[in-house]
C-alpha cells in the first residue's frame, strides 16, 4: 500500500469540509535528521489544521515529533541535520515551504508566533524584560525606544503582571516562573498575530500557576480570535481549552477527536493508555498505571504500527502494516465527525 493509499481516508479538516481555506493546514509532513548513527524519522507524514479562533492541542509523550513539527511550522529547525523531504505547510493557503527566508521572517512573529516551554531558558538575562519586549515593535514597526517600552508596558498589563510600569526594567531572573511564561505569552502576542503555538507553556509550574497561566491564554485567544495550537503531553491540561487534539505517536497522528470524545471514547490503545495514566480521586491508595516500555527509537521504528511491542491488543498484522489514519465510525456503521485512527483494531477500543 502507498503513502498517498494509506493517507486517502483522513478526515478533512473541518475548513475544508465548510468550503474555506483553514488558517494552518499540515499536510504529509516528514522531517528527518541525519546523524552518524543514521536518519532519525522525526515526523512520519503528519496531517493537521487549524482555524481562526479554535484550539488544537497536540498531545504525545516526549521524542512523539509534537515540538519538531511546530519548529517546522515556524521555519526554526536547524538545517542541517534536520531535513524536510517532504510535505506541505499552508498558512491562509500558502506554502511557507516555497516561501524565502525573508517572506517566513515577516510571517514569523508577526502572523505566527510560539511561546517555549521554558521561559528562563528563552528569556535573554542579561537584558531587561521591557527591552526584550519593546524589540518586538522596534524591529517590526520602527518604533523609538521610548515608543517601544510604552508598548511593553501595555503588554505586561495585558497579561496582567502587576505593577508593569514599575517592573518593566527588571530582568528575568527576577520574576517568578509564572510571571515569566507571562512575559513570553506577551511577547508572543505583541503583533498581535493570527497563530499561536504553545510549546509545553505550563511545563514546570505548579497546578494553581498552571491553571491561570492555561486560563489567560484561553482569554487571549477569544480576544483576538486566534488560531492556537497548544502541544502538551498533559492531558489534564488540555480538557478545558482545546475543541480537538491530535494524539502524536512515533512521528504520526494515531488519533484525532474533538476534546469531549476523545476523553469519553477513546479509539486508539495509545490514547487510552495516555488516559488510564492520569491520576484520579476515586483511585486513592492505588497504584497507577503505566504504559508498558518505552517510544521507539526514531533510528529503527519497529515496522507495521509503531505502537506494537508496547501494545496490549497488537497482533501478527500490528506488526507488519501500518494502520491508516482512517475515520471512526458508530457500531452502525455512522461515521463520527472529526475522529479519525490509526489502528486495526480501533472498533474493539472505541466499542469494547
Amino acid at each position: 500500500m502507498t503513502t498517498m493509499e494509506k493517507t486517502a481516508n483522513v478526515p478533512e479538516p473541518r475548513a475544508a469540509q465548510d468550503g474555506g481555506t483553514p488558517l494552518l493546514e499540515v499536510r504529509d509532513l516528514h522531517v528527518e535528521f541525519h546523524t552518524r548513527d543514521g536518519v532519525a524519522k522525526a515526523v512520519n507524514g503528519v496531517n493537521y489544521s487549524v482555524d481562526a479562533g479554535e484550539t488544537l492541542a497536540v498531545l504525545g509523550e516526549s521524542g512523539s515529533g509534537k515540538s519538531v513539527t511546530a519548529q517546522a511550522i515556524m521555519g526554526i529547525l536547524d538545517m542541517p541535520p534536520g531535513k524536510i523531504p517532504q510535505g506541505e505547510i499552508l498558512f491562509r493557503g500558502q506554502d511557507m515551504l516555497k516561501m524565502s527566508a525573508e517572506e517566513r521572517r515577516k510571517i514569523r512573529g508577526s502572523k505566527i508566533a510560539m511561546i517555549f516551554q521554558d521561559a528562563l531558558s528563552s528569556l535573554n538575562p542579561v537584558l531587561s524584560v521591557g527591552y526584550q519586549l519593546g524589540e518586538m515593535y522596534r524591529v517590526h514597526q520602527g518604533l523609538s525606544k521610548k515608543e517601544a517600552k510604552a508598548k511593553a508596558i501595555d503588554l505586561m498589563d495585558r497579561v496582567r503582571i502587576p505593577a508593569a510600569a514599575a517592573r518593566v526594567n527588571d530582568y528575568p531572573h527576577q520574576f517568578s516562573g509564572g510571571m515569566r511564561q507571562r512575559i513570553m505569552i506577551a511577547m508572543a502576542l505583541a503583533l498581535e498575530p493570527d497563530l499561536i503555538i504553545a510549546d509545553e507553556p505550563t511545563t514546570a509550574l505548579d497546578v494553581t500557576v498552571q491553571a491561570q497561566v492555561m486560563d489567560l491564554l484561553a482569554e487571549l485567544q477569544r480576544e483576538y480570535n486566534m488560531g492556537l495550537i497548544l502541544i502538551t503531553h498533559d492531558l489534564g491540561v488540555v480538557a478545558d481549552v482545546a475543541d480537538k487534539i491530535a494524539v502524536m505517536y512515533a512521528g504520526r497522528i494515531v488519533e484525532t477527536a474533538p476534546v469531549r470524545e476523545l476523553y469519553k471514547r477513546p479509539a486508539h490503545p495509545y490514547t487510552r493508555g495516555l488516559l488510564d495514566s492520569i491520576p484520579r480521586l476515586d483511585q486513592k491508595g492505588q497504584e497507577l498505571y503505566a504504559i508498558k516500555g518505552l517510544p521507539p527509537n526514531l533510528l529503527h521504528i519497529p515496522s507495521g504500527c509503531a505502537f506494537n511491542p508496547r501494545c496490549p491488543k497488537a497482533q501478527d498484522i500490528c506488526r507488519t502494516d501500518t494502520p491508516a489514519l482512517a475515520p471512526v465510525a458508530e457500531q452502525d456503521g455512522t461515521e463520527l465527525a472529526g475522529r479519525g485512527s490509526a489502528c486495526h483494531f480501533w472498533k474493539e477500543t472505541i466499542h469494547g
